[in-house]
């Protein structure tokens, strides 16, 4: 063991120490599961790892904006009809940041204030109605400092911590946009080449992060297990809650189906900015959209009559029967529609588990 007063090297022993407890606390929670699942776990485990790493070290005085939740960094609910971009800022700077949201249908820059899973807050934003964009399709915003004469801008309220950019795209497949940050203004003293009290810091906190994984799976899969083959609403994401869209009103739910079985969800569309339907994994990855159909959108859903009808099953119903999504033949999984500037609360869908050959059969 390390000396005491080598706190790094405590701190790396830490780190892998809880590396090891999180592989056997994920082992034995997946031991029922089959072998696809059991490995899904650990791959799901290593995309957070993958997430974190890549945020690890971060320059408040020179920050970047680092995409977020690609498909090898799956972390909490990502979402590939989103383009995410994410910075660590720091208030009383000021920063610029440019970007052109390529053929996103929605726009949205927000500031937080706070860390940690539960304790993040939306406390400055602007989003594609008060964006001013060039005839290129451009913009500009300042974050922090004075309003300026002309342009959008943003201020850093005290405690404000990261900065994230959102496009929306209708389809995965459309042009994705960029967006870059730089400081406005020198830095007017170097950093040291390392601090060693806030690398110790971090690789705590890191050692935190993935120590908290498994349980985070096991409690999303028991709530949806609980009531499966229902959607509820989903009020703990509201607001912005855990560094979400402040915007998004989110209803949730769990598929739990048998070999050639679907599950049938048909609901009232809310006018809104945008809607999406996603499916996840129990370990709260998106399932494999580069080669399957796994979402819809309101641009890409069928919409018949003001209303949506999704098919929830391992195998192509057919389009008479619905909206396919491909569970990838997992028994379980959950499922998240988000409604973004809802004109109100959409109404919960109805929910059928049924007989794939009698849901054909019908169309």
């Amino acid at each position: 063991m390390p000396d005491a007063d080598r706190p790094e090297a405590e701190a790396w022993e830490t780190f892998a120490d809880a590396l090891r407890k999180a592989g056997r606390r994920l082992a034995a929670d997946t031991e029922h599961l089959d072998e696809s699942e059991r490995a899904d776990a650990f791959r799901a485990l290593l995309r957070g790892l993958h997430n974190q790493l890549a945020r690890f070290e971060v320059d408040r005085e020179l920050p970047e904006l680092v995409p977020f939740n690609g498909w090898r960094q799956k972390f909490f609910m990502d979402n590939p009809d989103f383009r995410y971009w994410v910075a660590d800022i720091r208030p009383g700077r000021c920063y610029r940041v440019t970007g052109n949201p390529g053929a996103a249908a929605y726009t949205s820059i927000t500031v937080y204030a706070g860390t940690g899973r539960a304790g993040a807050e939306a406390v400055a934003r602007l989003d594609s109605d008060d964006l001013r964009f060039d005839a290129a399709g451009d913009f500009t915003v300042t974050l922090g400092g004075d309003r300026p004469e002309t342009g959008d801008w943003l201020p850093l309220p005290e405690k404000a911590t990261a900065l994230w950019v959102r496009y929306f795209h209708d389809d995965a497949d459309d042009e994705t946009g960029w967006c870059t940050l730089e400081r406005v203004g020198s830095v007017e003293t170097a950093p040291p080449p390392i601090d060693p009290a806030r690398f110790t810091h971090h690789l705590n906190r890191l050692a935190g992060t993935m120590s908290f994984l498994p349980a985070a799976f096991k409690a999303a899969a028991d709530a949806d297990l609980a009531q499966p083959n229902e959607i509820r609403h989903w009020s703990e994401m509201a607001g912005g809650a855990v560094y979400t869209e402040p915007g998004i009103h989110y209803l949730r739910g769990g598929w739990e189906l048998g070999p050639g079985e679907a599950l049938v969800i048909e609901g009232d569309v809310v006018p809104c900015r945008y809607w999406n339907v996603l499916l996840y994994s129990r370990f709260l990855n998106s399932l494999d959209h580069r080669h399957r159909s796994v979402s819809r959108t309101g641009a890409t859903a069928n919409v018949k009559d003001g209303r949506y009808r999704f098919v929830l099953a391992a195998e192509d119903p057919g389009t008479a029967a619905g909206d396919w999504l491909d569970t990838e033949g997992r028994p379980f999984g959950i499922v998240v529609l988000r409604w973004l500037r809802p004109e109100r609360a959409p109404d919960l869908p109805s929910v059928r588990r049924c007989r794939l050959e009698d849901l054909r059969s019908e169309s």
